[in-house]
């Protein structure tokens, strides 16, 4: 009796799919390789708050956008992407193989991927018109086109 002798918890007189010959390489139950996708996400939110904190408005834009794939980046490492089961019922079974793909989070950042561009494009044309607007593309400048208020309870009215 040859078993799994993987964390997968599958034993039995068959391999598992991760530990069969098959497979491929064996994987290292994310040792090193969830090292170097946490210092990777550590530097992308590093540069997006860098580009947050600049006073150009394009800059923060694109500053939303660098943040937005490190959370989608976070979400993915979710799904156990080491693992080499696929998230399919086989015939003949209720239920996910032990230690398959979890689909959900994949799902998740493929939205999210597509809300984000949506939002960057967006967010470019607003910020287009504003610096085109306002003759300048800096956060500071957008400060002086909010009116100053006339009562205290109503917002002011901005009039062209």
């Amino acid at each position: 009796m040859w078993g799994c002798s993987s964390p997968c918890g599958v034993l039995s007189a068959v391999m598992c799919m991760r530990c069969s010959p098959m497979a491929g390489p064996r994987h290292d139950e994310g040792g090193s390789m969830g090292l170097m996708l946490a210092i990777t996400i550590s530097i992308i939110v590093a540069v997006g708050v860098l580009l947050l904190l600049s006073g150009e408005l394009f800059r923060l834009v694109i500053g939303l956008a660098v943040l937005g794939t490190a959370v989608n980046l976070v979400v993915f490492m979710t799904a156990r992407p080491g693992s080499l089961t696929p998230p399919v019922i086989e015939p003949g079974f209720t239920t996910l193989p032990a230690g398959a793909v979890n689909a959900l989070p994949q799902a998740l950042v493929l939205t999210a991927i597509v809300i984000g561009f949506a939002l960057l494009c967006f967010s470019l044309v607003l910020a287009a018109w504003l610096a085109q607007r306002q003759r300048r593309a800096d956060v500071d400048g957008l400060r002086a086109t909010e009116p100053a208020p006339t009562d205290a309870v109503k917002p002011a009215i901005l009039e062209d």
